[in-house]
């Protein structure tokens, strides 16, 4: 994905002197043709993330359309005093480019996992959060962003779900995208894990039991009216996100049912319970072992309905 949203970023300041990437001391490799086309619209700020937020904030307050690069916990975690008070606050034009979301970097452990930041980033006001679940989808929302004024945090992982896209289709920021029908249950997910969650449901169509599949990309703003009508036309929903099971997808979809008041059969999450992973390995891997894959996915969809048939076998009854 991040090669999706360098090509993007590319084409957004060529067309743009005032895109301005930079970043903190990597990325090379991957950026080195953006550094060399645009010297003048890339700075390295070094190790040094606090100050390259600051930075940033001093930059887009004097007019420039600034995005900052890092892996994972360090542009946002690391620096978040300077994210609240100098980006946010002030509704700078900043976005905030993470790259490895969730296992992305699932050997080199915990310090390099991110696993709150859905939480923690969509908690500040002002602040758009966008986790791509394809390649292309980062490209759209790249650019869709682009046209927006304010802080965003742009969430890159290192997988894809795998989806190529479909005559005509787009990813459009703030509106989830319909993957798959199904009446059963509706899975909503969000980032490359949406690739574990098409598996599940091909299990589980295999079984019988189809799923609605929903790639909720944005987190804030939320397509409310999506997660609406899923629990209005679906059995239930299971949230499936490659993060804290605290505050993330699972909290805004549940905030977003309680609030609208919505009647929903069943409501279960797959995501990482409230601990410090202590494994490494790769992020399939990891996946498994802390139970969010598409094993988990099924099992929690046919646990689910275990105590009445599928709605589709339902309807072929009636």
């Amino acid at each position: 994905m991040r090669d999706a949203f360098i090509e993007t970023l590319t084409e957004l300041a060529a067309q743009d002197p005032r895109v301005v990437l930079i970043t903190g001391d990597l990325g090379y490799g991957v950026i080195t043709k953006f550094a060399e086309r645009f010297p003048n619209q890339f700075v390295n700020a070094g190790v040094a993330e606090q100050n390259m937020t600051s930075i940033a904030a001093g930059m887009a307050l004097s007019g420039w359309r600034v995005y900052t690069y890092s892996i994972a916990n360090f542009p946002t975690l690391r620096c978040l005093e300077q994210v609240r008070n100098d980006i946010c606050y002030h509704d700078c034009d900043v976005t905030i480019v993470a790259v490895g979301g969730g296992f992305s970097y699932g050997q080199l452990g915990m310090s390099h996992f991110a696993t709150e930041d859905l939480a923690i980033m969509r908690a500040l006001p002002n602040m758009r959060v966008v986790a791509p679940t394809e390649k292309w989808e980062a490209q759209d929302l790249t650019r869709d962003l682009a046209k927006k004024k304010g802080p965003a945090y742009l969430r890159i992982d290192k997988d894809a779900g795998g989806m190529a896209r479909r005559e005509g289709e787009r990813a459009t920021l703030g509106k989830a995208r319909r993957v798959r029908e199904g009446a059963d249950a509706t899975i909503i997910a969000t980032g490359a894990i949406l690739r574990e969650a098409l598996i599940a449901a091909e299990r589980l169509a295999a079984q019988g039991v189809q799923c609605r599949i929903e790639a909720m990309h944005t987190i804030k703003p939320l397509d409310e009216p999506a997660i609406i009508s899923a629990a209005n036309e679906t059995g239930g929903v299971v949230t499936v996100e490659e993060h804290s099971r605290i505050g993330g997808l699972k909290g805004a979809v549940a905030e977003t049912l309680l609030s609208h008041g919505a009647r929903v059969g069943f409501f279960k999450s797959i995501a990482l319970d409230d601990q410090y992973p202590t494994i490494v390995g790769d992020q399939s891997y990891l996946r498994g072992r802390y139970g969010m894959d598409a094993t988990a996915i099924e099992t929690a969809v046919a646990s689910a309905l275990s105590l009445g048939a599928p709605l589709s076998k339902l309807a072929e009854s009636a």
